[in-house]
């Protein structure tokens, strides 16, 4: 296979060399997904325990994102922020990434949930060196990437999203086009601010209820049958023990921590701003979870529940 031939890719059914750089919560188990699929990987991270777990299952290990990418066709990161992002693909300078290291038609796939004005900066670069780049954030938590099961929200050119498909479905089971470079960064914040204030609502109703003396399970039970009805009420209800196999029946652990939900809702404040767009709503919702995160940041989110009834969280 010709790393420099751009439809390489596509050729003789082969599967690309992949480069995974971010080997965390949500990273390594896609990483693992990949290797169970045949896929060849060599993996970076700044954690050696995060790195030795890939290696222990088939990955090879690299000391930089470079080096990562020196044989690979392919790239895939998922980081924690935009400041990641952009200093593993421009460099601390804007000119040193590991962007210009990469071969023309070499498909960088960045799965971190950034603004989407970083994710076009970064695409610019790629596309005036000859490298595809898509924005292709996730939803689905840790439990969807160990089952391969996330939804892949995905922006960028036609292109290169027929090239990513084959690879996006060993990690996922969902993939959607949202559009050009950055529509896959938007399409996700407005999904997690409207999801932020459902969450938000849904604990503060149910509260008013139970504070009213309804009982929680029946008040769910009513709305659910009502105009009230939403996702957090079908699968995710915020009171403890109204529903089973949920983080408000295990103390809010496990599921989507607070502090991500906190971060999405600020990156949908940013993009907001940056086109002038009012979201009073999502304004009130990033307001509450910066204060819900201050003791609570590594709760799921539903435990926005305990701003209304502080006996929950204890």
């Amino acid at each position: 296979m010709d790393i420099n031939d751009k439809n390489a890719i596509d050729k003789d059914g082969d599967k690309p060399n992949i480069a995974f750089i971010g080997l965390g919560n949500m990273g390594a188990p896609m990483a693992e997904n990949l290797l169970k699929a045949g896929y060849t990987l060599c993996v970076y991270d700044l954690s050696q325990a995060a790195t030795e777990r890939l290696q222990q299952v088939g990955a090879s290990v690299a000391s930089s994102p470079i080096e990562a990418a020196r044989h690979a066709q392919v790239v895939i990161s998922m980081l924690p922020a935009g400041k990641h992002v952009h200093s593993v693909y421009l460099g601390e300078n804007g000119s040193n990434g590991l962007l210009t290291e990469l071969p023309k038609g070499t498909l960088v796939i960045d799965s971190s949930t950034i603004a989407a004005a970083d994710a076009i900066k970064v695409a610019e670069a790629a596309s005036q060196l000859g490298v595809d780049f898509l924005d292709a954030p996730v939803s689905g938590g840790t439990g969807g990437a160990i089952a391969g099961s996330l939804t892949f929200i995905v922006g960028g050119s036609d292109e290169a999203f027929a090239k990513a498909q084959p690879i996006l479905a060993v990690m996922g089971k969902n993939i959607f086009h949202a559009g050009n470079q950055g529509a896959g960064q938007v399409a996700k914040i407005c999904n997690n601010m409207l999801l932020g204030i459902l969450m938000a609502g849904t604990a503060e109703a149910i509260n008013l209820g139970v504070k009213n003396g309804l009982d929680p399970k029946v008040l769910s039970d009513i709305m659910l049958q009502s105009s009230g009805r939403n996702w957090t009420l079908e699968v995710y209800n915020p009171y403890p023990q109204v529903m089973e196999n949920v983080p408000s029946s295990n103390g809010y652990q496990g599921g989507f921590m607070s502090k991500l939900m906190q971060k999405d809702l600020n990156l949908a404040m940013q993009t907001a701003q940056d086109t002038n767009v009012e979201t009073p709503m999502g304004s009130k919702a990033a307001e509450l979870y910066e204060a819900h995160t201050v003791e609570n940041g590594d709760k799921d989110f539903s435990s926005i529940m305990g701003r209304h009834d502080h006996s929950v969280l204890f």
